[in-house]
């Protein structure tokens, strides 16, 4: 994520930090006279990977005669640094005063008002902040929020915890630009559990170097199994599939899916009336394994096979010239759409994380989505989904 705060913006908020006037006394001849300040405007400039500003001050002292006018001009060099707190601040300040030399020893005169006004405006400015906290805190919570889960009748949701925040070097290139890494922890919870409302950002970690340019997240989405026997179910005739001529009135019904190690097992209850090479009634299980994988959004198992037991069961029955159409149409209806899943991890770094406040805003955009890897577990399939994005946070908002 790129953050800039604008030359525009560093310039606004040294104009609220510096006082436009100031007073004081010096001694002079047993006697504290008084003297005041006014500062113009603040010019912000970037000079050699520093924070040049400019400054012009009137400063009027009270004379045992008269006053005294002592114009200066304020020269600044400063080093611009983001805390663990997300403060950026001015570090390293080099302050220069010039003026008329007659001025000058007119001012040394009268009690170094000149030293005074200078120590005024650098204690200021050494005190000056500018607090990314809120804006950075938004995105983070907006990232926090989970992504609901299609689970049919469970609760499930995807979470992003965000681990630790690092920022790479500064670049000064009209404004004050950073990246920053956010490290995420995605994890899956069923039941769906709320974010924590106590959750803050961790404190920001300052690296040498950082990678720039587009970022990759993996989200893990998920699916049930009953999901798939449901979609299976819908392509079947009144529940049942008869799939064989020799037996017409042989049919498969009640598909359930269930994980065997790295694997998915399809179960498929068969039943009906056989008149060859005996006459039976039929009521039993058929079984399939293969490996689920993603194509074309569509969760498939593409090398779903009948078990060693199966084909020999079909081969007795002189229908294994089925066991391929069996396995086939069971390939072609193993299909659940999951383009809803994926579009939601798509809004979730895109849409979702994007926003526009007072004081800046955030735009995120999605490059690309890919499924990277597919995994069985106990009651659910986990997709680990891989996006390509980038996000930017301005301020403020341009």
């Amino acid at each position: 994520m790129h953050a800039t705060i604008t030359g525009a913006a560093l310039q606004r908020e040294l104009e609220t930090a510096v006082p436009r006037t100031g007073d004081g006394t010096f001694p002079m001849l047993g006697n504290e006279r008084k003297y005041t300040w006014t500062r113009g405007a603040i010019a912000v400039r970037f000079n050699q990977g520093r924070i040049a500003l400019d400054l012009h001050v009137d400063a009027n002292a009270d004379m045992p005669i008269g006053s005294l006018d002592v114009p200066l001009e304020f020269s600044i060099l400063a080093e611009p640094v983001v805390t663990s707190e997300y403060k950026a601040k001015l570090q390293s300040l080099e302050v220069n005063v010039k003026s008329d030399d007659r001025v000058i020893k007119a001012a040394d005169a009268a009690a170094d008002i000149l030293g005074k006004v200078k120590s005024a405006v650098k204690e200021k400015l050494e005190a000056f902040e500018y607090d990314l906290y809120p804006t950075l805190a938004e995105a983070h919570g907006r990232l926090a929020r989970p992504i609901e889960l299609p689970l049919g009748n469970a609760n499930g949701c995807a979470a992003l915890q965000v681990v630790s925040v690092e920022a790479g070097p500064t670049v000064l290139a009209g404004g004050f630009e950073k990246d920053l890494a956010l490290v995420v922890a995605p994890s899956v919870t069923i039941p769906c559990q709320p974010p924590n409302p106590d959750a803050k950002l961790p404190p920001l970690a300052n690296v040498a170097t950082l990678q720039p340019g587009p970022f990759s997240v993996t989200v893990p989405i998920v699916a049930k199994y009953d999901e798939l026997a449901k979609a299976m179910g819908l392509v079947f005739t009144d529940g049942k599939f008869f799939f064989s001529k020799e037996h017409p009135k042989l049919y498969m019904e009640k598909p359930e899916i269930y994980a065997a190690k790295d694997q998915l097992v399809l179960k498929l209850h068969i039943a009906g009336h056989v008149d060859n090479p005996v006459s039976l009634d039929l009521d039993g299980d058929l079984f399939m394994t293969g490996h689920p994988t993603v194509v074309d959004n569509e969760l498939r198992i593409p090398d779903l096979e009948p078990t060693i037991e199966t084909k020999s069961f079909l081969f007795k029955l002189k229908a294994s010239m089925d066991a391929d159409k069996i396995r086939d149409q069971a390939r072609d209806a193993l299909r659940l759409d999951i383009g809803e899943r994926l579009k939601s991890v798509r809004d979730k770094l895109s849409n979702d994380i994007s926003f526009a406040s007072g004081q800046g805003c955030m735009k995120a955009q999605v490059h690309k989505i890919e499924v990277s890897s597919v995994h069985v577990h106990g009651t659910y399939m986990r997709v680990y989904v891989t996006s390509n994005a980038s996000a930017s946070v301005y301020m403020p908002c341009p």
